[in-house]
C-alpha cells in the first residue's frame, strides 16, 4: 500500500496546561476526501489549524507526517513554504477572512506573487483565470470588485480561488458552506468536488453538516470533546454507527411532532392582505439629486395564521422573508394591511403597544440579541416593565421563574440562575432565555427568525422540540422564517416559498415539499435532500 499523503499520530493540543485535543490519529490519502465531524467545541477546527501551527498560544505535540516531513517539527521558514503552496485553507466566513481594503483579484494575485514569483501582470491574469474556474460570472469585472460588492456565494468562490492558486496537494475546508443558503451550499459543494478531481488534491472537510458529509466525503472521522471517537467509510459509519455520540449526531435530524388538525372556525391570529414593502435607493448621476428609485422587497403578499398553527416562510438570502417578518412585527413601514387578533398596525403608538404584547420575536443569534450587561432576571422580566409596569417585584420575579421553568431552566440546575449573565450559558441555553423573554408577556404569536441556524444539530433538535411542546401547551402561533427545509418540514403546518419578494408557492407544508409545483421550490427541496 502507498503511504498516506497526511498521517497524523497522537496529536495533542493544550492551552495553559489544559489539554483540548487528546491523542488524535487519522490519515488522508492523495486525492481522498475526509470529513472531520463534531459539534462546536469538539476540537475539530483546532485539530485542523494545529496541522499548520496556526493556533495562537497552543502547545502542540505528536506527529503530522506530510509528504515525508513532520509538519509539527518543521522550522517556521520551511512551514511558510508549505502554507498556501502545498496545504491551503478555506475559512468559514469569507467576509471576515477577506481583506475589505483590497479587491479580490489583488488578494488572489498576492498569493501567486509571493508563492510562485509571478509578475504583477501575470498574477492578475492568473487570478482572473482562477475566478473563472470557480464559475464566477464576468471574472474580469469581479476581479476588480471588493469583498462587500460580491454576494456570499461569490465571496466563498473567491476564497476557493485564492486557496487553489498554487494547486495545493491538500485543502483544509473549515465549514465552507455554513454561512451560505441551501442552494449555494449545493453549488459550492459541487464546485469543490469538481476542482478536487481536476487538481487531484486531497480535502479535509471540517463540518457539522451530516447531509454535506453524505454527499461529499469518502471517509468520516467523528470528534467529541477533543477525542476521536469513531472513523471509517461514510457508508459504513452512517449505516452502522458504533459510538453513542455518532448515533446521536445521525439521529439529530428535526422530527415532526405537531398537532395537525386546525381549530375549526377560529379567527386568524394574524392576517396580511396585499402586504408590500419598498425601500428608496439612490439613482446614479444628476437625476439622483432630485429623486430616488425604489426597490420592492415584498410584493403584494397575503397570508393568515390560525391559533396554534405555524406558517413557515422559506427562501434564500434576499428573497424578502426577513423583511416580511419585520413588517409583521410592525417595525418598518409597509403598504397593505396587517391585522393581529382583529387589530391593525397603524400610526397610533398607544394602539400599537397593545399589539406588541401579542406579537413577540425570537432572533437568530441569541448571543447578540441578549444584553451582556443585564442579568437573567432583568432580561426575561424586561417585557413586564413595559406592559405591566405596576406589577410588584415579588410577582414579577415569580413570573420570571415560571417563564424560565417553561423553557427548561431551573434554579436546581443552575444555582444563582436569576443573577447570572448570558455569557455563562451555552448557545442552546441562551436561545431558551430568548424564548422565555418572549413568552413572559403571554403573546399570541411568536415570530421566529432563523431560531436554530446558529446552533449545533443536536441543540437545534432540542430547541425545536421545546418550541413544539410550548405550541401544544399554550396554543401559540408561529411565523417561522428560515432557509432550512428540514426545519420547515418538522415545524410548519403551512409554508410560503419566497423568491425576489414574490410568493412563488404556498400551501400545506407536506403537500408543497413532497410535490412542489414551482421550479424554485423544487430546487430548494432538492438541495436540502
Amino acid at each position: 500500500m502507498t503511504a498516506p499523503l497526511l498521517d497524523v499520530k497522537d496529536l495533542r493540543v493544550s492551552f495553559g496546561g489544559k489539554e483540548v485535543v487528546h491523542g488524535v490519529d487519522f490519515s488522508i490519502g492523495a486525492g481522498e476526501k475526509l470529513a472531520l465531524v463534531g459539534e462546536s467545541g469538539s476540537g475539530k477546527t483546532v485539530t485542523a489549524l494545529s496541522l499548520l501551527r496556526l493556533v495562537h498560544n497552543a502547545h502542540i505535540t505528536g506527529k503530522a507526517e506530510f509528504a515525508g516531513r513532520d509538519l509539527l517539527g518543521l522550522p517556521e521558514r520551511e512551514l511558510l513554504g508549505v502554507r498556501g503552496r502545498e496545504i491551503a485553507m478555506i475559512f468559514q466566513e469569507p467576509m471576515t477572512a477577506l481583506n475589505p481594503l483590497y479587491t479580490v483579484g489583488n488578494q488572489i494575485a498576492e498569493v501567486l506573487q509571493l508563492k510562485e514569483s509571478l509578475s504583477r501582470q501575470q498574477a492578475h491574469q492568473a487570478a482572473i483565470g482562477l475566478l473563472a474556474d470557480t464559475g464566477i460570472p464576468e471574472p474580469e469585472r469581479r476581479a476588480d470588485a471588493y469583498p462587500h460588492q460580491l454576494s456570499g456565494g461569490q465571496r466563498q468562490r473567491a476564497m476557493i480561488a485564492m486557496a487553489l492558486a498554487c494547486r495545493p496537494k491538500l485543502l483544509l475546508a473549515d465549514e465552507p458552506t455554513t454561512a451560505l443558503d441551501v442552494t449555494l451550499r449545493g453549488q459550492i459543494l459541487g464546485l469543490l468536488g469538481d476542482l478536487q478531481q481536476r487538481y487531484g488534491m486531497a480535502v479535509l472537510m471540517i463540518t457539522h453538516d451530516l447531509n454535506l458529509v453524505r454527499k461529499f466525503a469518502d471517509r468520516v472521522a467523528v470528534m467529541e470533546d477533543g477525542w476521536l471517537v469513531e472513523q471509517g467509510s461514510v457508508a459504513h459509519v452512517f449505516s452502522n454507527p458504533q459510538h453513542p455520540y455518532t448515533r446521536k449526531l445521525i439521529e439529530s435530524r428535526p422530527a415532526r411532532e405537531l398537532e395537525e388538525a386546525p381549530a375549526k372556525g377560529a379567527e386568524p391570529v394574524m392576517r396580511a392582505t396585499d402586504l408590500r414593502v419598498k425601500y428608496a435607493i439612490p439613482i446614479a448621476g444628476i437625476r439622483g439629486w432630485f429623486k430616488k428609485d425604489e426597490f420592492v422587497a415584498v410584493k403584494n403578499a397575503g397570508f393568515a395564521i390560525a391559533p396554534g398553527r405555524t406558517l413557515g416562510v422559506v427562501g434564500e438570502s434576499g428573497s424578502g422573508k426577513s423583511t416580511l417578518a419585520l413588517a409583521a412585527l410592525g417595525l418598518i413601514p409597509f403598504g397593505g394591511q396587517i391585522e393581529v387578533v382583529g387589530r391593525r398596525w397603524g400610526p397610533d403608538a398607544a394602539g400599537n403597544k397593545a399589539i406588541r404584547r401579542l406579537v413577540q420575536v425570537v432572533f437568530q443569534d441569541p448571543f447578540s440579541s441578549l444584553s451582556p450587561r443585564m442579568t437573567v432576571e432583568e432580561i426575561v422580566g424586561e417585557g413586564l416593565l413595559v406592559h405591566e409596569p405596576g406589577l410588584p417585584l415579588p410577582q414579577r420575579r415569580e413570573r420570571v421563574i415560571q417563564a424560565l421553568a417553561d423553557v427548561g431552566l431551573r434554579e436546581a440546575q443552575f444555582p444563582g440562575l436569576l443573577q447570572r449573565y448570558p455569557h455563562e450559558f451555552s448557545g442552546g441555553q441562551r436561545q431558551r432565555l430568548a424564548i422565555a423573554r418572549a413568552l413572559i408577556v403571554q403573546p399570541e404569536l411568536l415570530v421566529l427568525d432563523e431560531p436554530t441556524s446558529a446552533l449545533d444539530v443536536t441543540i437545534q433538535k432540542q430547541v425545536l422540540r421545546l418550541l413544539q411542546k410550548l405550541q401544544k401547551e399554550k396554543k401559540l402561533s408561529y411565523l417561522l422564517i428560515t432557509h432550512d427545509v428540514d426545519v420547515i418540514r418538522a415545524m410548519a403546518h403551512d409554508v410560503m416559498v419566497m423568491k425576489d419578494g414574490d410568493i412563488v408557492e404556498s400551501g400545506p407544508v407536506l403537500q408543497v415539499l413532497d410535490a412542489p409545483r414551482d421550479e424554485y421550490t423544487r430546487t430548494l427541496v432538492a438541495a436540502a435532500s
